[in-house]
């Protein structure tokens, strides 16, 4: 392998380094994973075909970040942020007790009908109104076990 080369065989590093390609694949991934519900292979290689970047470097900026998701979810990924001020607030451990519960499920599995993941994350970013708990998209402050009740009701109420 020459010094320009990478290890996908191309010769022109730049094209990996490339600012507005990553500025690119980003939002690429993220339209990739709704329409396929996550990134599969077949999800990836289209990407990287439309980018002209290797699969590799794709495969790689799609598992760094959480917000990509590279095996099936559930329709609801519950987010429940373990991070310093909900720790603090007694939230996270108590939030994450109780939707294991809830749910019939641990941190990282997907209920049996397909409708709930649960995981926890290091920060929501919302330390003043902890504890808190991202649903897809949407945060949900100051949360408590009625509050999560109320939530997962209304979630439950889209799908009957």
């Amino acid at each position: 392998m020459s010094p320009v080369q990478s290890r996908d065989g191309l010769s022109d590093p730049v094209q990996i380094f490339d600012p507005a390609k990553r500025s690119m694949l980003l939002t690429a991934l993220y339209i990739a994973q709704e329409q396929y519900g996550h990134l599969t292979p077949d999800a990836v290689e289209r990407v990287a075909d439309r980018l002209g970047l290797p699969v590799t470097q794709v495969y790689s900026m799609a598992s760094f970040y959480s917000l990509y998701r590279t095996k099936p979810m559930g329709r609801y990924i519950l987010q429940v942020c373990e991070g310093l001020s909900c720790h603090l607030v007694g939230g996270a451990e108590s939030l994450v007790s109780y939707l294991r519960q809830k749910l019939g499920i641990e941190v990282g599995q997907t209920t049996k009908d397909g409708l709930f993941t649960l995981e926890t994350v290091q920060c929501l970013a919302s330390c003043g109104t902890s504890p808190a708990v991202r649903v897809n998209d949407a945060l949900y402050e100051n949360m408590t076990a009625e509050k999560v009740d109320e939530l997962l009701e209304t979630l439950r109420g889209y799908h009957v």
